[in-house]
């Protein structure tokens, strides 16, 4: 009988890649964990229980068929387990890096509930399909046969490229719009590369538009091309904007000099990364280099600010955080990195204003938690007479994003949107009340993760093709 290559959780503790020291990766931006070794990603995909009921699959927003490519990645069977990645997952790779796992499948994972560490499943991820490109197993996009079908994407992020993928591999012409110079959206100007090198980013564009894929960048939609005109020029028409339109404080010395957009301060420390000349990162205006910096957030989105402060040489990098440790939306590994960076939590506190003509300081009040509000989460309140001042040179505020007012900036009225201002859109299809017009990731959710934008302009994708092939053939001609 051959010898059960699974249910090594008993006997082998969880491992993860190996990490750099604090000391070592805080001097760049390259990405803190080490790959596995062929036999080390083996011997922790084989700690997978097999349970009958997939816990980690279900809380898998795409539903990765995660305990099959474990176990064919503990018998050696790698191509194989790629595949079976790929197969749900457009961007596995990049999910392997940026998805908190710790809140979606590891976080469920049946033998982490029972005491024994969860299996690795995003670093595994990662592992396969990295192999999967030093191998050359990833194909490249070659449709069985070209259709005269076309598709206009607005927004490179992951939802736009998702889809776009999708639609090509189909044979459907793809056209993308965005507003950079440069596709991935957030996964390219907003997620530093500690976590994601822009190099898998790029890699994967590349792919895109070596199958086919037209790319028209610096295109800001409502100024240099109007929606009417995409939507005369396609058949089908994908919204995949994202979300950039920053929370605001309102607080006395709010607009003083030194106190920035976190999606400001990320993208120029991105653009430095591929070499661009930022002028407002070379004044300081953007730069933590010698400063002493306040991050107001407790987001992921302040995680990747204040440890981008620190690795930009920042004398003292705090995170204020208006509610506890264990109430805060980030990720808690994300907040154990940049504790080992040294990076200092001040929980339970809010900023209640700014003091300098050029801030010099942020005004403190503490908090303390009450009861809980309409989420379930308890509601911070004010302890009186607690105020004290965080002496900064830079603030950043990382509040989170909201959408824009795209019927307005579009000139389209017609385009629903929720009282939140997202786009209202079918939650199977993601079709809007706009015959022809879906609409995917940030812009229906809100701010949401890579994973769930993966999804839905898969979803989408699926949903178009669906409706073409009711249509009936329409095949170009060769």
């Amino acid at each position: 009988m051959a010898k059960q290559p699974m249910l090594k959780f008993v006997t082998i503790g969880k491992e993860m890649p190996q990490k750099r020291s604090a000391e070592d990766r805080t001097d760049d931006f390259d990405e803190i964990y080490g790959e596995y070794a062929r036999e080390k990603a083996a011997e922790q995909a084989a700690r997978c229980s097999q349970c009958g009921v997939p816990y980690c699959q279900s809380h898998c927003p795409l539903h990765n068929n995660i305990p099959d490519w474990l176990k064919l990645t503990a018998e050696g069977r790698l191509q194989e387990a790629y595949e079976l990645s790929q197969a749900t997952n457009t961007f596995p790779e990049i999910c392997g890096r940026i998805c908190p796992q710790d809140r979606l499948c590891e976080g469920n994972c049946v033998i982490e509930q029972s005491g024994h560490g969860t299996v690795t499943i995003g670093s595994v991820e990662k592992y396969i399909t990295d192999t999967a490109w030093e191998e050359g197993w990833v194909q490249p996009i070659r449709p069985a046969a070209e259709r005269t079908e076309s598709v206009g994407i607005i927004g490179a992020g992951p939802g736009g490229l998702a889809a776009a993928d999708m639609l090509r591999r189909a044979g459907l012409q793809v056209t993308v719009y965005d507003r950079y110079d440069r596709s991935g959206g957030l996964m390219v100007y907003g997620i530093p590369g500690f976590k994601l090198e822009k190099d898998v980013v790029m890699r994967r564009n590349a792919q895109l538009e070596e199958g086919g894929v037209t790319f028209v960048m610096n295109c800001n939609v409502g100024e240099d091309i109007t929606f009417d005109e995409i939507r005369k020029k396609h058949d089908f028409v994908v919204i995949a904007t994202g979300v950039y339109k920053s929370r605001d404080l309102q607080a006395p010395g709010v607009g003083a000099g030194g106190i920035v957009r976190a999606i400001d301060y990320l993208t120029a420390s991105n653009r430095v990364g591929f070499g661009d000349a930022v002028p407002e990162y070379a004044s300081g205006e953007l730069n933590a280099e010698g400063k002493r910096v306040v991050v107001i957030g407790g987001g992921d989105t302040a995680m990747d600010c204040v440890r981008t402060a620190v690795r930009q040489g920042a004398v003292s990098v705090k995170c204020l955080y208006r509610r506890d440790r264990a109430n805060m939306p980030g990720s808690q590994r994300e907040v154990a990195n940049a504790e080992e960076e040294g990076v200092e939590f001040v929980w339970l506190s809010a900023p209640k204003g700014f003091t300098g003509d050029t801030v010099d300081g942020v005004m403190v009040q503490k908090m303390r938690l009450g009861a809980p509000d309409a989420t379930g989460r308890q509601s911070p309140e004010i302890i009186e007479g607690a105020d004290y001042v965080e002496e900064a040179d830079l603030v950043i505020k990382a509040l989170g994003f909201e959408p824009e007012d795209l019927p307005a900036l579009w000139n389209c009225p017609e385009l629903e949107v929720t009282r939140w201002g997202t786009i209202k859109a079918d939650f199977r299809t993601h079709e809007t009340q706009l015959p022809g017009v879906y609409a995917v990731g940030d812009i229906v959710r809100g701010a949401s993760l890579v994973v769930w934008a993966i999804r839905d302009g898969r979803e989408a994708a699926e949903a178009i093709l669906e409706k073409v092939m009711a249509q009936g053939t329409s095949v170009a001609a060769e």
